[in-house]
């Protein structure tokens, strides 16, 4: 069921004498942003009550402490047994504790579906290396069309602008090197990867400049260390924000020579590293599994237990049968074979729909071929999640269609930080991203409000919660 805000927008892009169902083509937005996103675009933006959101951010936050905890509560402090468990090796260990020292703050984005009844999870990415954050752009954008702006201040939409929220991260962070009033950042990614991801990287720094960040673009080897100031092509870093991963640092012969300098500066104070590697330690799709398992449940209250139900799909790690004493990997393999159309396989640590097989798009050999691959490496099976539809009228011919979408949350130390879509239309069985599916489409998130109480104005500074509305 959709809410009455979307019922409203669907209604009034309907009437063909109303502009409002070309608002998205109406809008102005960056270069940068349009050469990356000019043709993912969604016709229109998505809304959402506000105390909702808010309440799935509030899980996410719960969950992400349980998290933290999982290493010491389930394997007595032995990370190596932890990483063996969620599919990490001993060198990407030693590469996440690296810079051990206090728990990682919260940073990161869930990748939600939403099922009729709620939120559910099916992937948190810790940690700092985040896309879709500057389409947080959409909103704005969308305010200064009139058709638009009128419908926003007749219903009192609100947003939080998730760039904004980062860019008061790399403040926060910059303040430790006495640089918060104007940081230099440089935006660093692994060896060899940044020139294929070089457009996204352009409309973020696009983005992050009308917040007043000056950021710069480049790869982990290119930083030289000056007495423990970290320098790209000339210029002093403050704020390094890590693009780079583990995974990626330990399969370069060289990752851990050129990572070095970058957490060298760290450790001398001159830089400061957002975030350090070691929030991905619980970034793995294997720590859901676990937190899904019912093998794990005696150790987590009764709290916990309930926020797992509420929002995890069931999740289990594919185990190899031959080394299962138990015969429990027997009975998961059996079950995962006799309900092809309802599962999906997913690699413990990958992304961007990498290494994914989709059970309901592959037949009974397909399905069989790669179960038998993921016991001999680190997956996970997750049940299927229908998503809800949601209506979209094509603005060129007027007709309504239902899409699929995934909502991406952000979260920050500061708390919820802000949505955006990814969606594809319903008739199209695919992974809904962007780089996995050209089919995929992007907007922003707005809130509907939670009560009838007048809302800031327009144009007024971001409050302490982000939260920024419109009368």
């Amino acid at each position: 069921m959709t809410d009455a805000v979307t019922e409203r927008y669907i209604e009034q892009c309907l009437d063909q004498g109303s502009r409002l169902r070309h608002a998205v083509a109406d809008a102005a937005f960056g270069q940068r942003y349009l050469e990356c996103f000019g043709d993912r675009l969604m016709p229109r933006p998505f809304f959402v009550p506000e105390a909702e959101i808010r309440q799935a951010a509030d899980d996410l936050t719960g969950l992400f402490r349980v998290l933290l905890s999982l290493p010491e509560r389930l394997f007595h402090g032995d990370l190596a047994a932890y990483c063996a468990t969620v599919g990490f090796d001993c060198r990407q260990l030693g590469l996440m504790r690296r810079l051990a020292g206090a728990p990682p703050e919260l940073y990161g984005r869930s990748d939600l579906y939403h099922d009729g009844d709620g939120f559910k999870l099916l992937e948190f990415n810790v940690g700092s290396q985040l896309g879709g954050i500057d389409q947080s752009q959409v909103m704005p954008a969308l305010l200064r069309v009139p058709a638009f702006g009128d419908f926003a201040a007749e219903h009192r939409l609100g947003y939080v602008h998730t760039g904004q929220q980062i860019a008061r991260s790399l403040r926060a962070a910059a303040a430790q090197v006495g640089a918060a009033d104007a940081p230099v950042v440089a935006l660093l990614e692994a060896d060899g990867a940044l020139r294929s991801l070089m457009p996204l990287m352009l409309s973020f720094q696009e983005m992050l400049a009308e917040s007043g960040i000056d950021l710069r673009l480049g790869e982990v080897s290119q930083v030289v260390n000056k007495g423990g100031k970290l320098y790209l092509d000339g210029s002093p870093i403050d704020v390094v924000l890590r693009y780079f991963s583990a995974k990626q640092v330990a399969a370069d012969p060289a990752g851990m020579s050129s990572v070095e300098p970058i957490l060298h500066a760290h450790e001398a104070g001159g830089t400061v590293l957002l975030t350090t590697l070691e929030s991905l330690l619980y970034a793995s799709k294997g720590c859901l599994a676990i937190l899904s398992d019912p093998y794990w449940r005696p150790a987590f209250t009764r709290d916990e237990q309930e926020l797992f139900d509420r929002v995890l799909p069931w999740t289990r790690l594919v185990v190899d049968a031959e080394t299962d004493a138990g015969g429990d990997a027997v009975k998961l393999l059996d079950y995962c074979r006799a309900h092809r159309e309802e599962l999906i396989l997913k690699p413990c640590d990958d992304h961007g729909g990498r290494g994914i097989t989709v059970g309901w798009m592959v037949d009974d050999r397909d399905w069989a071929d790669a179960l038998d691959s993921a016991v001999s490496e680190k997956y996970v099976v997750q049940e299927r999640v229908r998503q809800r539809l949601e209506p979209v009228v094509d603005p060129a011919t007027g007709r309504l269609q239902d899409w699929v979408t995934c909502w991406s949350t952000f979260l920050t130390p500061v708390g919820y930080s802000g949505a955006h879509i990814r969606a594809l239309p319903a008739d199209q069985l695919g992974i809904i991203n962007r780089g996995a599916n050209a089919a995929t489409r992007l907007t922003g998130v707005f809130h509907t409000p939670v009560d009838q109480a007048p809302s800031v104005p327009a144009g007024l500074p971001v409050t302490d919660q982000g939260q920024e509305a419109i009368r």
